[in-house]
């Protein structure tokens, strides 16, 4: 070897001043250079990079100059003060790459290598394992591309200095300090020693201590020096965004440049120089395109009529960077760039998690799947130019401290976009076509081998998995369809994930558990790939995808979510407790992820949590006070969810009356043995956008008495339907009441001609059938004949026995009014009128008897007769306008059903006897045949037989006998029996009559809201002065919306 020349010999001596182990002997001997190692895509290093070492001089090993350190950096200390370039000797260089080419050539694959250091790693330091939270496939790729890197640059300080610092800007998320940097330096030396033995010479291990404890100085070196840089980013984007909150920001933001020259001005003189060359570069390329210019019109476009001077009075300036930006690209040509669209929608999530290095990864990576898939040559640095253009407009105090942050900034994102574009593309070919060449025998083995392996690694695994096996081969399908998915649409797997990480917050999935499953899962699919790239595609797409779960359920998961998946109303109280006044009903409401949320009220409902979902009601309408300011969760529950009387309803009906409690106020303050009371109805009776509330219709359908009966829903339905709804009301019943007194004056007027009597005019009495025809029946025709052709669109039909038959008509009412409907065509088409008037013989006009009509009278009657009965049924809705009444009516229908049973019973006995009678040897006149048996059987039952009838069975003592039997069964047991059914029944219905004759109110209410003039309305709602707060006391002003 060639001796160190004298030149670099002084130079080095200049800049690391003597070494302490250049006296250092080395006995043992060196061995030579060993051939290269090609193992996978890790490459031993070159010959020629050795060869170029070999140039620069090496140092004489039996001298013992083996390396040039001045002190800096040692094999025993971790130095955290200093992170200058780290230069060893050529030796030293040469005998830590052998030892790395030696190892990686007795691993035999890149993957055993880095199941080796990460065993070594794992196993050093147990207190430490928190700390591997990537799936253990992915960290083994990475630590083994990380440290390869590394080794492979030890040849050329200025490179291994700028690969440590990209890697430490990685780390700045982690806690790394210098008792764990040992730790990590100390398992992987001693692997190195184990794995080569006497290839691992005292050399190669003092070097690679000395490169690791640079490694792990440097990392610590950049978490805390580079701080003040993302203070600096912080405060600067503050305002270019639009997010400035003054002196806040300011003492965040404090140092500036002052900051800068009090810190290590040698660490950045080289980045500052060259930064503010580029900020005058840039000030005098864009000298004539800056946004105030003199002379000439703005480039923001003005027309060829307007002053071309210095007056801008009416220039829209950008005051975001989002407008800056686009404003400055278009100024520079970049307009185009559908690129930087992609990286400025981004831009904010990466600028704001800058501190955060794995969300910084993630931000990344999906920005680098989003530029892959616009059209066009990208060309990174064309942002970096734009966006320094953009952030100097807008920050007030940009200085060089700015630029030298925002120039590091983006410098880290360029790299690891840069670390992708151009192999994503290739990945999702590799991987569509992996994937589309697996067979139903392949596929069925990664949906059982997955989890085979996954339970293996991690057992409680199987406790959120307990599921159905076709249910676990759907999820097994549906992540491996993500995978390609991720790289086809990468936007829309985004939301997808973000909804879903949420689902996960709610079941609770602990995180340490996707590590496992990802590790499951590569190992399944390194089994079937014959393709290296394809399984590379898999690992990265599925790795990404755990990761934006992995930070989707951590920011989802607060203590308030936590609380609800065990059901605890005690923890969820002592969870918001904590939380500000002003933000104690976001907590409960709203867990934001990204552009995705989950209501953990309404998670809590959905789950079955109801003791945590009544905690979380009981908080948020709890009235706190501050001062004149109050804190009421009311108006922001309804908001938030607007459906949740219905909600409440359908899942848990049993916290309805906790929320209609939370609606009323009542004060502990009695004066002369009164309390004021304020009911909350705002969202009662109101919509958002100001209609009429579905809350009451809601109730009504929950069909549950007692919670219609509560305070505030009696209040509500009382205060819509006094108001409101009864002036429509009043539209409807004189409509039945003259249909009623129609048909009457039809009925008496034909008795009266009957009677030979003329009474009533034909004139008046046609008024009355046109009446009947057109108003009545014309009504009840446009009725059914809408409801009908909304049936048939909606195919809304059930089935009655063997027919099936509009749902609508399931509504006695409703099958009521159809009868009528026929009755009165029935009417129409006997009509006695019609018939005399088409008869000859006829000379009255608008006659109702003659000739023709004599056989249809009787016929009409009956017609008529059954559209009267119907009429007067349907007045039975008028119940409504008065609670008791309609109490009353529905207390009668529903023991209807017993006297129906009743009759049942005594026909069948009544059945029974009479065949039984009839089969009996007598001569009495009322027996002879079942109908007429049958006949006076039921006239005993009610009363009806003639005592002097009774006489005449002594001269027939069988049938006497018979008859007495029946009486005994008929009169005296079902009918007493009728009579305490009737009893129990009415008892049972006494205590909710009430509240079913409030049930029917509303939904009255309801159904004739939808009628209800708008103008009306409206005047009704100003009436209740929502708006206007409803005092507490004397001197409180209270809440409003009571």
């Amino acid at each position: 070897r060639r001796p160190l020349e004298a030149p670099r010999a002084d130079k080095w001596s200049q800049i690391r001043g003597p070494s302490p182990a250049a006296a250092m002997s080395i006995n043992e001997d060196i061995p030579e250079e060993s051939e290269n190692l090609d193992i996978s895509d890790y490459d031993a290093v070159p010959d020629d990079e050795v060869g170029a070492m070999e140039d620069l001089g090496a140092p004489n090993r039996e001298s013992g100059d083996v390396m040039v350190t001045a002190g800096a950096y040692n094999a025993e200390e971790v130095n955290t003060e200093v992170f200058e370039e780290l230069h060893l000797g050529p030796v030293l260089v040469q005998e830590v790459q052998n030892a790395w080419n030696a190892f990686l050539r007795s691993t035999g694959s890149k993957e055993a290598a880095g199941e080796a250091i990460y065993s070594s790693m794992y196993d050093a330091a147990p207190s430490l394992q928190s700390l591997f939270k990537t799936p253990r496939a992915v960290l083994v790729i990475r630590l083994m591309s990380g440290i390869h890197e590394i080794v492979s640059q030890v040849h050329d300080p200025k490179g291994l200095k700028t690969v440590v610092e990209a890697i430490g800007f990685l780390h700045l998320h982690l806690d790394v300090t210098t008792p764990r940097v040992a730790v990590f330096r100390d398992a992987i030396v001693e692997l190195l020693q184990s794995e080569l033995g006497d290839g691992m010479n005292q050399l190669a291990r003092k070097g690679f201590c000395i490169l690791l404890n640079y490694v792990g100085g440097a990392y610590v070196y950049v978490r805390e020096k580079y701080s003040e840089r993302l203070g600096c980013l912080a405060s600067s984007w503050a305002q270019a965004s639009g997010k400035w909150i003054g002196d806040e920001v300011e003492a965040d933001g404090e140092g500036g440049e002052d900051g800068e020259a009090s810190g290590d001005k040698d660490g950045a003189a080289a980045e500052l120089a060259a930064a503010e060359e580029v900020a005058k570069a840039k000030k005098s390329k864009n000298k004539n395109r800056s946004w105030f210019r003199s002379g000439g019109a703005s480039s923001s476009g003005r027309g060829s009529g307007e002053s071309t001077g210095t007056d801008f009075k009416n220039t829209s300036v950008p005051k975001t960077y989002t407008d800056m930006f686009n404003f400055n690209a278009a100024v520079m040509g970049f307009a185009s760039r559908t690129w930087m669209q992609e990286v400025l929608t981004s831009f904010d999530n990466i600028v704001s998690n800058a501190s955060n290095a794995a969300r910084l990864q993630e931000e990344c990576d999906i920005l680098s799947l989003k530029i892959t898939k616009c059209k066009g040559t990208v060309n990174l640095p064309e942002y970096k130019g734009v966006m320094l253009a953009s952030l100097r407009s807008l920050v007030k105090d940009w200085g060089s401290l700015h630029e030298v942050s925002w120039a590091w900034l983006w410098e880290n994102i360029e790299r690891m976009l840069k670390q992708q574009m151009g192999k994503l593309g290739k990945q999702e070919v590799a991987l569509t076509a992996f994937l589309s060449s697996l067979d139903d025998n392949s596929k069925n083995t990664i949906r059982n081998e997955v989890y085979s392996k996954f339970f293996a690694m991690a057992p409680a695994g199987q406790e959120f998995l307990n599921q159905s096996k076709t249910r676990l081969y759907f999820i097994a399908d549906k992540w491996v369809g993500m995978t390609v998915d991720m790289y086809r649409e990468p936007q829309r797997m985004v939301q997808d994930l973000s909804a879903l990480g949420l689902r996960h917050v709610g079941y609770g999935i602990p995180t340490e558990l996707f590590g496992p499953f990802v590790t499951a899962a590569v190992q399944v699919v390194r089994m079937l790939a014959d393709d290296d790239f394809a399984e590379e595609s898999f690992r990265w797409s599925f790795s990404l995808i755990s990761r934006i779960l992995m930070r989707t359920i951590s920011e989802g998961s607060t203590v308030v979510m936590k609380a609800i998946n065990v059901n605890s109303g005690k923890m969820l109280r002592k969870a918001v407790a904590c939380a500000p006044r002003g933000e104690r009903a976001l907590w409960t409401l709203n867990v934001q992820v990204g552009t995705k949320s989950i209501s953990p009220l309404m998670w809590a409902i959905e789950t079955g949590s109801l003791d945590a979902a009544k905690a979380i009601i009981v908080d948020l309408l709890t009235i706190r006070a501050d001062r004149d300011r109050y804190y009421y969760g009311n108006d922001i529950l309804f908001e938030r969810h607007p459906d949740i009387i219905k909600r409440l309803c359908m899942d848990a009906p049993s916290l309805l009356p906790v929320l209609l409690d939370g609606l009323i106020w009542r004060s502990r303050i009695t004066e002369q043995g009164r309390r004021r009371v304020n009911y909350y109805i705002k969202h009662l009776v109101v919509d958002a956008d100001g209609g009429f509330s579905p809350a009451i219709e809601n109730i009504a359908d929950n069909r549950d008495p007692k919670i219609v009966c509560h305070p505030i829903m009696s209040l509500v339905v009382d205060l819509v339907w006094d108001r409101s709804a009864l002036s429509s009301m009043e539209i409807v019943v004189p409509l039945h009441v003259i249909g009623v007194r129609a048909v009457a004056v039809d009925l008496a007027a034909l008795g009266v001609r009957r009677g030979g009597e003329k009474r009533v005019s034909a004139d008046f009495n046609l008024r009355v059938q046109v009446f009947i025809y057109l108003c009545s029946l014309g009504h009840g025709l446009a009725h059914h004949s809408t409801m009908l052709v909304r049936s048939c669109r909606a195919r809304d039909f059930k089935r009655v026995i063997c027919v099936k038959v509009p749902s609508y008509l399931h509504d006695w009412q409703e099958t009521a009014s159809l009868s009528l409907v026929f009755f009165l065509m029935m009417m129409l088409i006997l009509e006695p009128i019609l018939h005399c008037m088409a008869s000859e013989q006829n000379t009255v006009v608008f006659e109702e008897r003659c000739d023709a009509s004599e056989s249809l009278i009787f016929a009409y009657s009956v017609m008529s007769t059954a559209a009267m009965l119907l009429y007067f049924l349907l007045l039975t809705d008028l119940s409504v306008i008065s609670t008791r009444v309609s109490a009353y009516a529905l207390v009668c229908g529903m023991v209807l059903a017993e006297v129906g049973l009743f009759l049942f019973g005594l026909t069948f006995f009544v059945l029974a006897f009479a065949c039984a009678i009839c089969s009996l040897e007598q001569t009495s006149g009322d027996f002879q045949g079942i109908p007429m048996s049958g006949l006076n059987l039921y006239k005993m039952t009610f009363s009806m037989y003639s005592g002097s009838h009774y006489d005449l069975l002594d001269d027939h003592p069988a049938l006497l006998i018979g008859i007495l039997v029946f009486t005994l069964v008929a009169v005296v047991f079902l009918t007493n029996l009728l009579i305490a059914q009737l009893t129990c029944a009415y008892q049972v219905c006494y205590q909710d009559m009430l509240g079913f004759a409030r049930l029917s109110r509303g939904k009255i209410v309801a159904e004739t809201m939808h009628s209800v003039p708008k103008a009306r309305w409206s005047r009704f709602i100003e009436r209740l002065r929502l708006d206007e707060r409803v005092e507490f006391g004397e001197g409180d002003i209270g809440l409003a919306g009571g």
